[in-house]
């Protein structure tokens, strides 16, 4: 199975969603929060960054967990609704 290249609306969905958790993480230790959520801290920051703009859900589920961020606020920010000015700058 040959998985299809993310589209731009897809790339910058996963830009948002970074710039959301960046924010919640204020001044926590990446390492800690990557090891509270159960991945590795390469990943989170790959994600932080956009470099990896379509996590797991498992993984999204579990980064809201340990930053204390409702799924549906992380869902909201993904598909671009009521985005909070400070998550994308």
């Amino acid at each position: 199975m040959v998985r299809q290249p993310l589209t731009p609306d897809q790339i910058e969905a996963g830009r948002r969603l970074g710039a959301l958790l960046r924010h919640a993480r204020a001044g926590r230790d990446l390492v800690e929060v990557a090891h509270a959520a159960g991945i590795s801290p390469e990943t989170l920051r790959k994600i932080e960054t956009g470099r990896l703009p379509s996590p797991g859900f498992g993984t999204i589920v579990c980064l809201g967990e340990a930053l204390n961020v409702p799924i549906q606020e992380l869902a909201a920010i993904w598909r671009g609704n009521d985005l909070p000015l400070e998550a994308v700058s």
